[in-house]
């Protein structure tokens, strides 16, 4: 019966990533994604100059030796970009996982338990909804200092209520189902049904949660960045280039360009992505679009 019910499952979830893969937006928006993240993962052994090394005057677009000029500092601006992107998307990540990943066990407990467990988690939910997340962000980041694993840990953070309330919603109709109500007869402990029954049943919830919390992960931390508050110089992010550059845009249009485009790539084809993912889950648009 087990074996059985998680080959089921297993379908299930192959069905759902081969229709979400059928989607043109969801294709779209993988070339997308790979595109940027090409950039990211190979950029860093490319650079034709280290990304603090000063090669020409500063918001110079003809630089002799250089494809996109030079920065504020006289930086080159395309090694910076090559080098600028796998710490906003490492940080975005960790966030990311950090957040769903507590907001999925949370989200999932309260709906198995309700009573007092699901009062406490949702109320402390909504006074952490109360405040909008950069600000909450910008409060402990200036009282703190900028730090990496703080930055993490905030953005993560301010992800958990929200994700633990819709996969509550996601949840509360599969502990209803015969199957779990089979495994609490037999005695299953109940780490073991959250974890393998109920948990696995929310993959499409997750999936969409994920994409979405991805994008304002990137968002919010790139947004930091811009500010001071995360990434500091002279070490090479692509909103730090934005807010180091954006006086001299006008000269020189690139340092900022680059990574706006950058980051615009990488948001919109997650979007792309998740909303594919979500509309597979919810059975529309099967099959190739037209």
């Amino acid at each position: 019966m087990t074996t059985l019910t998680q080959q089921s499952r297993a379908v299930r979830r192959c069905g759902l990533l081969s229709q979400a893969l059928c989607q043109r937006r969801t294709q779209i928006g993988l070339c997308m994604v790979l595109l940027v993240l090409a950039v990211v993962a190979i950029g860093p052994f490319v650079t034709p100059y280290s990304s603090t090394e000063f090669v020409g005057i500063p918001f110079d677009p003809e630089a002799v030796g250089t494809l996109f000029g030079t920065d504020n500092l006289g930086r080159d601006v395309f090694s910076r970009f090559l080098d600028g992107g796998h710490l906003l998307l490492t940080l975005s990540l960790l966030a990311t996982f950090l957040g769903v990943g507590l907001g999925a066990a949370l989200g999932v407990h309260a709906a198995y338990r309700r009573g007092w467990p699901d009062e406490i988690i949702m109320r402390a939910g909504d006074i952490v909804l109360a405040f909008p997340s950069i600000v909450l962000a910008l409060l402990f980041l200036s009282i703190l200092g900028p730090r990496m694993w703080l930055l993490v840990l905030l953005v993560g953070l301010t992800h958990l209520p929200r994700v633990a309330r819709i996969v509550r919603g996601a949840a509360l109709t599969v502990v209803e189902r015969d199957f779990v109500k089979s495994a609490e007869a037999i005695g299953m402990p109940r780490w073991k049904i959250l974890l393998t029954e109920i948990l696995p049943n929310t993959t499409g919830t997750l999936a969409v949660e994920f994409g979405l919390r991805l994008t304002y992960s990137i968002g919010i931390i790139a947004g930091l960045n811009f500010l001071g508050l995360g990434i500091q110089p002279p070490m090479a992010d692509w909103g730090l280039m934005i807010n180091e550059n954006r006086v001299g845009v006008t000269a020189q249009i690139w340092p900022v360009l680059l990574p706006v485009l950058a980051i615009a790539i990488l948001t919109v084809g997650t979007n792309l992505i998740t909303d594919g993912v979500a509309r597979a889950s919810a059975g529309i648009g099967r099959g190739v679009e037209s």
